[in-house]
């Protein structure tokens, strides 16, 4: 009984120190952002990387999510209440705008951009890369953290609007097509149903969304211990880890903005 308990204690305090660690590395990221110099080459290097390059993930799966939502609330959705597809358009676009793109949208860059990361940065850790840095007088956290910490958080805003606009073209497609919602119809509801106070709360939890990814996958580069071995483990660490946040912060960020009437 005492060996569990024992266990059990030794599994809170690694989890308290995990988070300490986590909270005093995401501290000295914020800090060194306002600190030179300002490498500003890597920060477009890694807005490519990051950006870029995930572009058609982003698009392409959510033109599909728009299509298959039309697909499959069309027909059934007819058939309780008649006429009720005329509102198709209205109803994919918000939930297009305010949750699905959003999120899906980070969950993707999460799989792509965190694990690309931590392998990266884990990979520099086990090779002792980071303590060459160090002993160059260069701050692994200026030089390694803060250019990835930026570009996620302005290049998955731009990437969850277009990804927005896809999926609601996808579902107008759809629409027109399988169910025979003329396109000025679904648009006209569309245009009728969303704010901009919608565009506002899906896109604006993004920032929030890129930055746990930036900072979850650098962190766990960063403790990467036991070479290529370790280097798999923070990767998994750094998609699970991302995945959990992306959905948990979801609805306390989405219940903070419904406070402030977004």
């Amino acid at each position: 009984m005492t060996r569990y308990l024992q266990k059990i204690g030794d599994s809170v305090l690694d989890l308290l120190e995990s988070v300490g660690a986590f909270a005093m590395f995401t501290g000295a990221t914020l800090r060194y952002i306002f600190a030179r110099p300002f490498d500003g080459r890597n920060l477009l290097h890694q807005m490519g990387e990051i950006g870029v390059k995930s572009i058609p993930v982003g698009v392409v799966s959510s033109f599909f999510v728009g299509m298959v939502m039309a697909l499959q609330l069309g027909g059934p959705m007819e058939k309780i209440i008649q006429g009720i597809s005329s509102f198709m358009g209205g109803g994919i676009s918000m939930a297009m705008m305010r949750e699905l793109a959003p999120v899906l949208t980070a969950v993707l860059l999460a799989g792509r951009v965190g694990s690309s990361i931590a392998a990266e940065v884990g990979t520099m850790k086990v090779t002792e890369q980071i303590d060459a840095l160090a002993t160059l007088a260069t701050n692994p956290i200026h030089y390694l953290s803060v250019p990835r910490f930026l570009a996620a958080v302005f290049s998955i805003p731009l990437i969850t609007v277009m990804a927005i606009l896809v999926g609601i073209l996808g579902g107008a497609i759809i629409s027109y097509v399988s169910l025979d919602i003329p396109m000025n119809m679904y648009f006209d509801s569309a245009r009728q149903m969303l704010q901009i106070r919608d565009l506002l709360s899906g896109v604006g939890k993004t920032f929030f969304f890129g930055a746990e990814i930036a900072l979850i996958s650098c962190f766990t580069g960063f403790r990467a211990r036991g070479g290529a071995e370790g280097v798999g483990q923070a990767t998994i660490q750094a998609v699970v880890f991302s995945f959990m946040m992306i959905i948990i912060s979801d609805y306390f960020i989405t219940y903070i903005f419904q406070l402030f009437g977004l």
